[in-house]
């Protein structure tokens, strides 16, 4: 009897051992991470990689930014590289600037993009042509970041997007990041990069969770700046998109599914330089486009990449004219109701895409 016990004792083992196997051979699942999280690990895990890296910014210290995105740092890495300034954009970007210049790697937070108007200076002249008018000598490594675009309620002095202000100039690198995978691997590029990099976040979707597969989650892990994404696959209509738009295509493009219309969404994640490839591969194969962004319609970056397809070898594919869907040419007006009527909402991208089909 005790040899039977014995036995079965040992089977029951060997099943445990086997399951416990099995349940850590399987990969981990992904886990549910917030825009403003994967900013925050991406910022640590850098500063923690090269000490040259250093934040900078109106209560990025003590107060753990504006919005959260710093939080923790401050208390880790000390007053020398989380450095709370005035309210005097002009000033600590130029402090950043010149910081770069000498051979650290800044991080310049503006508390918003609204504000880095009063930097432009730094940015454009400083910044973005340094490296040129020094024939290659003089690089500038250094990443303005902050929120980009429209939020809720802040009226038309806070609602400006500046992907095609800062896309329009040589000598930057401009991104614009939807999920927080996005966020993570851009931002620790830019901050690798050795090119001003003008990284456009959106207050929106800082408290959005997106999940983030283990590959994603590695300290290693980059998002090469230039590349688009495929976020869904389609057949019918190409959309293209970045920041929280891209959210508002995916939604449009279930709604149309289910009358048959196959959206193919591609998140453009860099403005400058802009995977036109990309865009250009998925027009040859739907045959029709549609750009949406929350900036207006003038000289904005629906206009470039239109301009981009119709001069390249995709245009002769279209069978329909290619279309915007941007804001509406005004400043953004502080009633909700109207702000709602500024912006692109998910139904003016599926009235677009039925109009474009002709369905």
């Amino acid at each position: 009897m005790a040899s039977l016990r014995l036995l079965l004792r040992s089977g029951k083992n060997a099943v445990s051992a086997v399951l416990r196997r099995e349940f850590h051979g399987t990969p981990p699942a992904a886990v549910q991470v917030t825009v403003r999280d994967a900013l925050n690990q991406a910022l640590d895990e850098e500063m923690e990689r090269d000490e040259r890296v250093f934040l900078l910014g109106e209560e990025v210290a003590q107060y753990d930014g504006a919005y959260k995105v710093s939080r923790g740092l401050w208390k880790k890495y000390g007053d020398k590289r989380i450095m709370d300034t005035p309210i005097t954009e002009m000033g600590f970007a130029g402090i950043a600037v010149g910081a770069a210049m000498a051979g650290l790697r800044p991080i310049c937070e503006f508390m918003t993009f609204n504000f880095s108007m009063q930097a432009i200076d730094q940015v454009i002249n400083s910044a973005a042509k340094t490296y040129y008018m020094s024939a290659g000598l003089q690089p500038v490594p250094i990443v303005f970041r902050g929120p980009n675009g429209s939020s809720a309620g802040v009226a038309a002095q806070h609602s400006q997007c500046f992907a095609a202000w800062y896309g329009h100039c040589p000598g930057l690198k401009v991104v614009s990041p939807w999920n927080a995978e996005d966020a993570r691997g851009l931002l620790k590029s830019a901050i690798r990069d050795d090119n001003p990099v003008v990284f456009l976040e959106n207050e929106l979707m800082y408290g959005v969770p997106f999940e983030m597969s283990e590959e994603s989650q590695s300290k290693d892990f980059l998002i090469p700046i230039g590349k688009a994404k495929i976020e869904r696959q389609g057949s019918h209509v190409t959309l293209v998109s970045h920041s929280r738009m891209v959210g508002l295509c995916l939604d449009a493009a279930v709604v149309l599914a289910k009358e048959g219309i196959e959206c193919e969404v591609i998140n453009m994640r860099s403005i400058r330089p802009m995977d036109t490839e990309a865009i250009e591969t998925s027009v040859m194969k739907t045959n029709h486009l549609i750009t949406i962004e929350g900036g207006w319609p003038h000289f904005g970056v629906g206009s470039e990449i239109l301009a981009e397809i119709m001069e390249g070898p995709a245009f002769n594919f279209l069978d329909a004219p290619a279309v915007r869907v941007t804001g509406v040419d005004i400043p953004m007006p502080y009633a909700k109701i109207l702000e709602d009527n500024s912006i692109p909402q998910v139904k003016d991208i599926i009235y677009t895409v039925k109009k474009t089909l002709n369905v």
